[in-house]
């Protein structure tokens, strides 16, 4: 990554941190993919019950294998052939990893799902929950946050999944009902009432979509 890009992007993510933090939202910033992956396995710890949803950025990371690989009680959903088992376990978890679609300069973190595991999940349940945040997810206030969340995100997730979604076909939202949209549920997580429970890591690399 180009240097100046690294240097705007740990200055960019003090601002974030500070407004994670005011929140009762734990951050921490890491300079590398590597990085990342060691505070992500540090802040879940050996032993732990992990649950996810579909989560690009912790493949990226290379945190879906370690937790194969490790000392855990992984909810692996996509090795089970009970997904809705599996969605239920991850309520019970000791740590459930996500990521974000769009997280504010401030500290508004921006959730859309179309089955709602993954924002309920979020909202309460789990005793944990670890964001893995790309500084590509990183918007100016809430209103561009729901923009990259319903433009970006929702449409490359509709055609990786094989969708019929308006979004699919010109790569743009259309507000749309059609049976297929991923579009059910939005989450804006503003504040953490448990301090402790809600954990960030921003990541200097482009993760997820």
């Amino acid at each position: 990554m180009n240097e100046n890009v690294l240097k705007r992007n740990a200055l960019l993510a003090r601002k974030v941190v500070a407004g994670l933090a005011s929140r009762q939202i734990g951050a921490e910033w890491a300079e590398t993919r590597e990085e990342a992956l060691a505070k992500a396995l540090a802040f879940i710890g050996e032993g732990a019950t992990v649950a996810m949803g579909g989560c690009t950025s912790a493949i990226e990371l290379g945190l879906v294998d370690a937790l194969r690989a490790g000392n855990y009680v992984f909810v692996d959903r996509d090795r089970m052939s009970d997904k809705r088992a599996a969605m239920l376990a991850a309520y019970d978890a000791d740590v459930f990893v996500t990521s974000a679609n769009a997280v504010t300069e401030d500290g508004v973190i921006v959730n859309i799902d179309g089955n709602s595991n993954r924002v309920s999940a979020i909202a309460q349940g789990p005793r944990k929950v670890l964001f893995l945040i790309g500084m590509n997810k990183v918007c100016a206030d809430l209103d561009s946050a729901l923009k990259r969340a319903r433009n970006v995100a929702a449409p490359i997730n509709a055609q990786r999944f094989g969708l019929s979604t308006p979004c699919a076909k010109t790569g743009a939202c259309a507000d749309c009902k059609s049976p297929d949209t991923i579009c059910c549920q939005f989450l804006v997580t503003r504040f953490s009432h448990h301090p402790g429970r809600m954990h960030a890591i921003l990541v200097n690399d482009a993760l997820g979509f």
